[in-house]
C-alpha cells in the first residue's frame, strides 16, 4: 500500500451499519474504503434467520441480507477490504489508520465495528449456535412458541429478555451463576410477576449444552452450593451475559468509550475526535437491532458528507 494513499472516508467494519453508510457515501461519489477483519455482514451474516427486518414479511436469511447489503454497496463503488485496523491517529485535517495492509489516511472515519455477544465457552455452545443457542430474544424468540427455554444470566438484559420470551415460551428456566440477581430492583419486581412462567435458579453454573439429532434437548449445570449436577430439559438456550464491543483497537486513542467499552458520540454521531464518527452496535446507547444499525449508518453517511463539504485536505 502506498503510504500517501488518502481517501474521503474509511469505514472500520463491514456490518449492516457500515455497509448502509457506504451505500449512501458512494452514491454521492464520496471515495469510500471499508476494512473488515471478520465476516462481511457482521453478526447479521451469521444469524440463521431474521424475522424482524422491515420489508421482508416472511423473514430473510441473515447471510442473504448481508450479501444484499454488500452487493449494493459494491455496485455504487465501495472498496471493501479484508483487513484489520489496529489504530486511529488524529492528524488534524486527516486521520491516519494503521492497518494490516499498512498505513492509510482519510478525511473522515466511521467506526462501525459492532459488538459481539459474550460467550459461555462451554461444550455445545458453538456447535448449536443459531440452531438452538441464541443471543437475541427479539431476533429468535418467535421460533419457540409453546416450547421450553433456558435463559442464562442474572443482569438487566437477561431479565428483560426472559420476560420478553414469555410471549412465546411455555416455560423458562433462568440460570443465575451467583447467589443473587444483578438486575435492578424494578426488573426483579417485574420478574416476580412472571413466576408462573419463569423459574429462577440461583447458584447454578451452565456447564454443557446437549443436543440430539441436531437439536438442543438439555442443559447441564452445577449447583455451586451442593456441587451437585443438575439437568434442565429445553428446546433452546438464550445467553445474556453481556456484550463485548469491538473497540480494543481504540484503547490508546483519544476516542472516548463508556464503562463497557462502547464508543461515545454526540447527537451527530461524532466522537470526541473531530472527523471520527460511530454508528451501529458499537456506539454507546445503541439498540442492538439490525434495522436501527442500518438507519444509523445512513444518518452517519449524511452527516459525514456535510463534514467533508466543509473540509479540504492538502495532498
Amino acid at each position: 500500500m502506498n503510504e500517501t494513499e488518502i481517501h474521503d472516508v474509511v469505514i472500520v467494519g463491514a456490518g449492516p451499519a457500515a455497509l448502509s453508510a457506504a451505500i449512501y457515501t458512494t452514491r454521492e461519489d464520496i471515495d469510500t474504503v471499508l476494512f473488515e477483519k471478520g465476516v462481511i455482514g457482521g453478526l447479521a451474516a451469521v444469524t440463521d434467520w431474521i424475522d424482524n427486518y422491515p420489508g421482508f414479511p416472511k423473514g430473510i436469511a441473515g447471510l442473504e441480507l448481508a450479501d444484499g447489503l454488500r452487493e449494493q454497496a459494491e455496485r455504487f463503488g465501495a472498496d471493501i477490504r479484508l483487513g484489520e485496523v489496529t489504530k486511529i491517529i488524529n492528524k488534524g485535517e486527516y486521520k491516519q489508520l494503521n492497518t494490516t495492509e499498512g498505513e492509510i489516511k482519510a478525511r473522515a472515519v466511521l467506526i462501525a465495528t459492532g459488538s459481539d455477544y459474550k460467550k459461555l465457552g462451554i461444550p455445545g455452545e458453538q456447535e448449536y449456535y443459531a440452531r438452538g443457542v441464541h443471543y437475541c430474544a427479539t431476533c429468535d424468540g418467535a421460533f419457540y412458541r409453546d416450547k421450553k427455554l433456558v435463559v442464562v444470566g442474572g443482569g438487566n438484559s437477561a431479565v428483560q429478555e426472559a420476560m420478553f420470551l414469555t410471549k412465546f415460551a411455555s416455560h423458562i428456566d433462568l440460570l443465575v451463576r451467583g447467589p443473587e440477581m444483578r438486575a435492578s430492583e424494578i426488573l426483579q419486581h417485574e420478574l416476580k410477576k412472571q413466576k408462573d412462567k419463569i423459574t429462577v435458579h440461583l447458584n447454578i453454573t451452565t456447564d454443557q449444552i446437549i443436543g440430539v439429532d441436531g437439536k438442543v434437548v438439555k442443559v447441564i449445570g452445577t449447583n455451586i452450593k451442593s456441587n451437585q449436577q443438575i439437568e434442565f430439559s429445553t428446546d433452546g438456550v438464550f445467553v445474556f451475559i453481556g456484550l463485548l464491543p469491538n473497540t480494543a483497537f481504540l484503547k490508546d486513542s483519544k476516542i472516548e468509550l463508556d464503562q463497557i467499552g462502547m464508543v461515545k458520540t454526540n447527537s451527530d454521531l461524532e466522537t470526541a475526535v473531530p472527523g471520527v464518527f460511530a454508528a451501529g452496535d458499537v456506539r454507546s446507547g445503541a439498540t442492538m437491532q439490525i434495522a436501527s444499525a442500518t438507519g444509523e449508518g445512513a444518518t452517519a453517511a449524511l452527516i459525514i458528507r456535510k463534514y467533508l463539504e466543509g473540509k479540504t485536505v492538502e495532498q
